[in-house]
């Protein structure tokens, strides 16, 4: 579930990158998503399972 969760962040920032540097529009919910997708990175990270 942990990999499941990691993979998602991942794609969610890959995602976000390409609609901020392309300057497509996403919407709002992207934003939301990219937040939730760091803290888990970061949880992953902190509790040493990167």
């Amino acid at each position: 579930m942990g990999n499941l969760l990691y993979i998602i962040a991942v794609i969610l920032v890959i995602i976000w990158a390409i609609s901020f540097l392309g300057n497509f529009y996403t919407g709002g919910i992207i934003h939301i998503l990219l937040v939730i997708a760091i803290i888990v990175v970061l949880l992953r990270v902190i509790r040493g399972n990167a």
